[in-house]
């Protein structure tokens, strides 16, 4: 049996290794969090919670980059000046989800209740600090959101207008992925890599997505040259690895088969 300083020798050996503080992904959440209600709920009174944001914002930038403690903060100046730009971006989501959703009754509606949407917000925030080349606060915003919808958007990946995710569940969008303007995607899709290799870090691994595509529930796109041509629709469970032309509907057809009961047969 090992013994208690034994043991504690060994945790200690191990934490050298370790560089970061998990404060550092709780103040993230909690940060994102604020800065959702800061933009979307009628009873966070702006004026308070950015002065607050731009506190906690400091915190979790001193952990994150350790060797700028202290030094002043034109990140947050940077983030700040592109919120009416967000906010626009934002709007243009949320009515693509309303125009398409034939169940959203209202724009509140989608802000409160609808995960494709909190998903799509948290990665456009994030996606302007990624921009920024602030380290590992950016994936912790949309690891965040991946939490709660189960809808995993890096931020690195590229996002046009008004973009229409419903239910989310199992989404999965790439780093290098690019998806234009108007693009509707459902449950279970992948726009991932065709091959996983570390030497591929720096190259685009994830597919394009064209203006006014429809990308319906488990279908999955591979590959950094597979491009989707605008106005197509990718049925569900389509597996693609090669590009598609524009205008074209990909449709995957299992074989089903009805057989009749033969013991619930009518007398």
């Amino acid at each position: 049996m090992m013994h208690p300083s034994e043991l504690l020798l060994a945790i200690s050996k191990q934490k050298q290794e370790i560089k970061f503080s998990m404060r550092l992904k709780r103040e993230s959440q909690r940060f994102t969090q604020l800065l959702y209600n800061a933009l979307f709920d009628s009873e966070t009174e702006a004026d308070k919670t950015l002065i607050e944001l731009e506190d906690l914002f400091l915190v979790i930038r001193n952990l994150a980059c350790p060797e700028i403690v202290g030094k002043p903060c034109k990140t947050w100046e940077d983030f700040t000046q592109v919120i009416p730009e967000l906010f626009c971006s934002l709007k243009k989501d949320a009515q693509a989800i309303f125009e398409n959703d034939p169940a959203a009754r209202s724009l509140e509606e989608i802000y409160l209740a609808y995960p494709g949407f909190f998903a799509i917000a948290i990665y456009r925030m994030a996606r302007e600090f990624f921009k920024l080349k602030l380290p590992l606060i950016p994936r912790l915003m949309t690891e965040y959101a991946h939490q709660l919808t189960g809808i995993d958007i890096h931020p690195g990946a590229s996002i046009g207008n008004s973009f229409f995710i419903d239910h989310g569940t199992g989404i999965v969008i790439g780093e290098t992925a690019e998806i234009h303007d108007n693009v509707r995607i459902y449950q279970g899709v992948t726009l991932g890599a065709l091959t996983v290799k570390k030497g591929l870090q720096n190259s685009k691994r994830h597919p394009t997505i064209g203006d006014n595509v429809t990308i319906y529930a488990n279908a999955t796109i591979l590959g950094g040259t597979t491009i989707i041509g605008e106005n197509s629709v990718i049925g569900g469970n389509a597996w693609i690895i090669s590009s598609v032309e524009n205008n074209s509907i990909v449709l995957h057809s299992p074989e089903t088969q009805i057989i009749k009961n033969p013991n619930n047969q009518d007398e």
